[in-house]
């Protein structure tokens, strides 16, 4: 049995700051709460921070999960995972995703989650790193269903019945074992009340096709009012509404392609509320986001992890644009943050004063990003005329 001492030791580490949000009709209703309207953001190791969450709620992420914890080094108080469960700002609502094998810690892990706000709790079915999967966690546990739906039922029995239990799964393990809606199905049975696809198996990792008639598959087998999300290599409008269109799934979960691109979430929430869709964004917004995230980073980061970070952000956000390549290279040759935060002012400075000069001459600069460039093709496509998702 898990000694209360250890609980006890993580749960003295957490803070609560989380605030019940005005509930609407219009929402994704998970157990007995309401989410939506928009993409969700996955749980991602080494990237859904605080800092990264709140961007991406800012943007209008319908909900952010942390990254996935492990439950076992969770419950005994490990200064760098815990410190990973941080409740959203403004009383904004998160879910945080565990993983584990032991079901009396992985429930224990998910009392810890919801006494710090937690409006949910995932259960990592589906992680290929690995280091996950070595420790048969993650998506190994596509291979042991019985198991897989006794962490659901224990973590479900541990939890207040308010805050629903969910999973995050793949398709199956390999080509040859592809599983994805019988054991979705058996989650449901033992408790869950959502589950997300990734639309690959667990030999394809992050690459290869997504599946997305193995997600439709899991959307056919479960009960209407269970909601299934689907996930996997949505970068762009067109993506989003081709994951809707030919899965039927409820909701679509956003995660690499959401690296210093949160615009996509703003223009995905327009399309779901039939609002025009927003502008490209200028290099101006895209230097003031930066400015916001990177800010963050010096706030909550740790002294060890700050000029990492910060030079990884500064990455994610000159994706795309003039010049990025040479301002990565020279980002991971400095050593002080503040160095690195110079950088990062210089060159969208730069940018801006060249992006103002075009425009005055009525020179066409298209200002480049992962997120104007997904604007442009889907207006490209379908039209200025067309607001809404159809689905």
């Amino acid at each position: 049995m898990l000694r209360e001492a250890r609980r006890t030791t993580v749960l003295g580490r957490l803070r609560v700051s989380n605030r019940v949000g005005v509930l609407r009709s219009d929402l994704m209703r998970v157990g007995s709460v309401d989410i939506g309207p928009g993409a969700l953001l996955a749980p991602m190791e080494a990237v859904t921070d605080l800092p990264f969450r709140t961007i991406c709620e800012e943007h209008g992420a319908a909900l952010t999960y942390t990254e996935f914890l492990s439950a076992e080094a969770l419950i005994r108080g490990a200064e760098k995972v815990v410190g990973r469960m941080w409740p959203s700002l403004g009383g904004r609502r998160f879910a945080v995703q565990v993983f584990g094998r032991d079901p009396i810690v992985v429930a224990a892990a998910a009392v810890a989650a919801a006494e710090i706000g937690a409006c949910l709790v995932d259960i990592n079915m589906g992680c290929p790193a690995r280091k996950v999967t070595a420790g048969m966690c993650g998506s190994a546990l596509m291979r042991e269903p019985a198991l897989a739906a006794s962490l659901v039922r224990a973590v479900r029995a541990a939890l207040p019945s308010n805050i629903p239990v969910t999973i995050k799964q793949r398709i199956g393990w390999n080509d040859l074992s592809i599983n994805a809606a019988e054991f979705a199905l058996r989650m449901v049975e033992a408790g869950a009340a959502l589950v997300t696809v990734h639309g690959r198996t667990r030999d394809q990792g992050f690459s290869g096709p997504v599946r997305l008639a193995s997600i439709a598959a899991v959307r056919a087998a479960l009960p209407k009012e269970i909601p299934v999300v689907g996930n996997g290599d949505v970068k762009t409008i067109d993506d989003y509404l081709r994951m809707k269109r030919e899965t039927g799934c409820d909701a679509v979960m956003i995660g690499r392609a959401a690296r210093g691109n949160p615009w996509l979430f703003r223009a995905i929430l327009a399309l779901e509320t039939g609002a025009p869709l927003p502008a490209r964004p200028s290099i101006a917004e895209q230097w003031q986001v930066w400015r916001r995230h990177a800010d963050m980073v010096v706030q909550y980061t740790n002294d060890k992890m700050r000029l990492h970070e910060l030079r990884k952000t500064l990455a994610w956000y000159s994706r795309g644009l003039y010049g990025g390549a040479e301002l990565r290279h020279k980002a991971f040759q400095e050593n002080q943050p503040a160095a690195v935060l110079a950088l990062g002012e210089r060159f969208f400075a730069a940018l801006h004063a060249r992006e103002q000069s075009r425009a005055e001459t009525g020179e066409s600069d298209y200002p480049g990003g992962l997120a104007a460039r997904s604007l442009a093709r889907h207006l490209r496509r379908h039209g200025e005329g067309e607001k809404r998702c159809a689905d």
